[in-house]
């Protein structure tokens, strides 16, 4: 198989927003409790952080992390996570069927943040609190004013404000199941209010409003045009949520997945552009997709887990080889659309359907899609070129004219990073590289196994990493892999 990749390094769809790269760590299962924080596993810090995890955290380079939630933040009372830990309440969390012990907060989240190189994007409750309670938190986290919440923050022991530049109106709330779930006209009213009381509060501060939990939501397209319509002139982005999964165990269809995450980014995008229109304004709403990730691998496995316990192990997908390609391609596609796509986070960071997994008390490892992830987050920085591929195609039950090869090209100064995936099963691909003339290939790395099913585990932590191809006159993507290739100008 063959196919034509075409670049011209003056075609640039858009710089990249580094906050494509975010992740997300929310009160749910044991990606706090058991997995950022351990306090007697044998790498825990002076505040009970596993320093083995902060490392892997780092290596990712992620740029900001969506906290608290998620549909934890929808019934949470942000005040329990601050001050004196002893007299911090254990109360019972109804999103997940657990207990919160409030052990962490943003007392301490904000100097995990820190300690990972990271920066914090924050969700406010607008389930079942408001307006006043959301912009007492922005007092709380940004203000240095000598008020109540500025002043409660100092006798908490942080006399700095935490500069927590980015936040969220909420989640999901167009979703039944969220705890105060809202239909679109009461979340716009109640978002449009809530983003002046807080921009009043603090006037630097960006703020993403709830659009649809997915594509497939009754009521996607109208809670958006609903929710801008008011909110227009307060909210700097919409955010997006979709998830992707292989309950049929067909990979080729499985492979397609990243078609429907680029037909709700574009559709998504036309809506914020219509209401724009209607408004006659001259300013763009951006897109935040602030959930994206695979998830079905435990959903069979979470409905046996005992009600109320403390960091119960729920969402703990283990991913295999072709999940790290699906995250490829879903990452080449929202670099695809880094003109509209400024915010992105990978849901989540550890356990809970996460690139990094712990054992309570023991080992760490990284999962198969912590590859793809790192190298695009290391290496995709600067400025996506519009990538032509002229390739074969192929049908599934789900999806039409599915292109064998998915790429994007990013420029970096002197260097061009090449990622692409190969969908097809059984044929290598060479490829036949247009507007590369002056550069010239100084490394392959590729992640590919005869098993598409194989995974990496405690005992196994290497079972899937990625190895470097010989440099040749021909760049060979081998079937079913996710690649790198790294150029200089010569």
């Amino acid at each position: 198989m063959k196919a034509k990749i075409t670049i011209n390094n003056l075609d640039i769809i858009g710089e990249i927003d580094q906050r494509i790269y975010g992740s997300f760590i929310e009160h749910l299962g044991r990606a706090i409790y058991g997995g950022i924080y351990d306090p007697l596993h044998e790498s825990a810090d002076d505040m009970g952080f596993r320093k083995d995890v902060l490392e892997l955290v780092k290596s990712l380079n992620v740029p900001i992390v969506r906290y608290p939630g998620g549909n934890f933040v929808s019934n949470y009372k942000w005040e329990d996570g601050t001050g004196d830990r002893s007299k911090r309440p254990r109360k019972l969390e109804l999103a997940w069927n657990s207990v919160e012990t409030n052990e962490i907060g943003i007392d301490e989240f904000q100097e995990w943040a820190k300690r990972s190189d990271t920066e914090i994007m924050m969700t406010v409750n607008l389930g079942t609190r408001g307006a006043v309670e959301a912009s007492n938190l922005v007092e709380y986290c940004n203000l240095n004013t000598g008020t109540y919440y500025a002043e409660m923050r100092r006798k908490n022991g942080f006399d700095k404000p935490f500069g927590i530049k980015l936040w969220c109106l909420g989640n999901e709330m167009d979703g039944d199941w969220q705890i105060g779930h809202k239909t679109a006209q009461e979340y716009a009213r109640l978002a449009c209010e809530t983003a002046k009381l807080m921009k009043l509060t603090d006037p630097t501060i960006e703020l993403v409003a709830c659009g649809s939990s997915g594509p497939l939501m009754p009521t996607f397209g109208e809670w958006e045009r609903t929710v801008l319509r008011e909110c227009y002139d307060h909210v700097d982005y919409l955010s997006l949520h979709s998830y992707y999964g292989n309950p049929d165990n067909d990979t080729s269809d499985y492979l397609a997945s990243s078609m429907d995450m680029e037909q709700f980014i574009i559709d998504t995008a036309r809506i914020c552009d219509e209401v724009k229109a209607e408004k006659k304004s001259d300013k763009d709403i951006n897109l935040s997709f602030d959930e994206w990730n695979i998830w079905f691998h435990s959903n069979e496995q979470d409905k046996h887990i005992e009600h109320w316990q403390v960091a119960p192990p729920l969402l703990e997908d283990i991913y295999n080889v072709e999940d790290a390609l699906v995250v490829g391609c879903l990452l080449i596609t929202l670099l695809r659309h880094c003109d509209r796509v400024k915010i992105a986070c990978l849901a989540q960071l550890v356990n809970v359907i996460a690139p990094i997994m712990t054992e309570t008390g023991g080992r760490s490892w990284v999962q198969t899609i912590f590859y793809p992830f790192l190298h695009c987050s290391v290496n995709g920085r600067g400025k996506a070129l519009r990538t032509v591929c002229e390739c074969g195609t192929y049908n599934t039950k789900n999806h039409s004219n599915v292109p064998y090869i998915e790429s994007i090209t990013v420029q970096n100064g002197n260097d061009i990073t090449l990622f692409a995936v190969n969908r097809s099963s059984d044929e290598s691909c060479e490829l036949e590289l247009k507007g590369f003339e002056g550069y010239c290939p100084v490394s392959h790395t590729v992640l590919t196994n005869d098993d598409m099913k194989r995974c990496n585990s405690a005992d196994e932590p290497d079972a899937i990493s990625p190895v470097q191809q010989k440099i040749g006159e021909e760049v060979i993507l081998a079937p079913r892999s996710w690649n790198m290739i790294k150029f200089t100008a010569k």
